[in-house]
Order: C-alpha cells, then sequence, then structure tokens
C-alpha cells in the first residue's frame, strides 16, 4: 500500500469482513502508527497521516455509526485529503491534556497556533499551513484541540529528508506553546516512504 494516494470506493471492506479482521488491523495500525507519531512539548502530538492511516480512519467510522453505503462518499471525501501526496507529510496534531480546566486554559491561549507549525530539515524551514485553508481558532483566541497541518516539501527539502539519519526538527513557535523536537531515526525514516524520490 506504500504510495497509494487516494482511498476509493473498491478499497473499503465490507462490514462484516471487516468486524471479522478488526482485531488484527488494529494491532497492525497501533504498530504503524507509533513509528508516525512525535511528541512536541508536553501537550502536542503530531500523527502524521498517510494512506493506511486513514483507510483505517474511514473503516471505523463507518464501523461505529454503522451509516452503510450513503455514509462511504462523505468519509472519503473527509479522510482522503490527509494523505501525503508525494512531496508532503500531513498530521493530524492533537492538543492533550487529561484536566478538563488546564486543557480549556492551554486551548484559551493558543488561538492561531496552526500557522506557527514548522519542518526544518537540509537548512530549510518549511512552514506548516492549515490542512483546509480554515483557521481552527476562534475569533476570541481559542484553538481547537485538534489540528490538520501540512508541510509541502520542495525537491531538495525532501531529498534531505529522505537521506538517513537526516537531522529533521518539527518545532510549534506560539508565544504561549513554544517548543521542537527531533524526529526519531525510526520516524522518519519511515515519513520518507512518503515521500516520492526525484
Amino acid at each position: 500500500m506504500a504510495g497509494r494516494r487516494a482511498i476509493t470506493r473498491a478499497d473499503i471492506l465490507g462490514t462484516d469482513a471487516y468486524a471479522a479482521r478488526r482485531r488484527e488491523i488494529k494491532r497492525e495500525i497501533r504498530a504503524l502508527k507509533r513509528r508516525r507519531r512525535l511528541a512536541v512539548g508536553p501537550h502536542a502530538t503530531f500523527h502524521f497521516e498517510n494512506y493506511r492511516t486513514m483507510w483505517y480512519q474511514v473503516h471505523e467510522m463507518l464501523h461505529v455509526e454503522k451509516g452503510g453505503e450513503e455514509q462511504i462518499a462523505d468519509e472519503l471525501a473527509a479522510y482522503n485529503p490527509l494523505i501525503p501526496q508525494g512531496r508532503e507529510l500531513i498530521a493530524t496534531v492533537m492538543f492533550e491534556i487529561d484536566d478538563p480546566a488546564r486543557r480549556a486554559r492551554l486551548l484559551a491561549g493558543l488561538g492561531g497556533v496552526e500557522r506557527c507549525m514548522r519542518l526544518t530539515v537540509g537548512g530549510a524551514a518549511i512552514h506548516g499551513r492549515a490542512e483546509d485553508d480554515v483557521e481552527r481558532s476562534t475569533a476570541d483566541g481559542k484553538a481547537s484541540s485538534v489540528q490538520f497541518v501540512r508541510f509541502a516539501l520542495d525537491e531538495a527539502a525532501a531529498a534531505a529528508f529522505r537521506t538517513p539519519r537526516a537531522r529533521a526538527v518539527i518545532g510549534i513557535e506560539h508565544p504561549n506553546y513554544g517548543h521542537m523536537a527531533l524526529l526519531p531515526e525510526p520516524v522518519r525514516a519511515t515519513l520518507a516512504e512518503d515521500l516520492d524520490a526525484a
């Protein structure tokens, strides 16, 4: 499934077939996601998406909501845009705090955080942009706990990222949340598979 860029109707398992394999698929996806996850600071986690993670998400939505055939087109429309298209990385960024009051206080001061995420590799700084170009902050400055960010790499940055043991750093540069993290080599190597070779 490496290199797949879109989920089609033909990729969708029947309800019973998915239910029969769900436990096995969840185990596989859990292992995959471990290699596609990066904590940045104490509360933000980047979950880098690909065809397989989105295929799983579509199936989970269908399994839980039981909307049948009518639901499939909506789920494909919602999740296909989160599959990288060759020279980009796409992440679901989650701000997670168990205490609801502390979480609310943090999010109240994170307005515009979707414009403050950056990937640095090979001397290039790639600024993330909201996946759907919609700011997930309210007018009063509160951010959503879930953000979708896309990093579009040029040819040189993609080549640098694909280089074994390349230094790649994800940062959030918000006045109220300034943190960065180096991608461990197993994570960088896994994400490099999302990028087309020149």
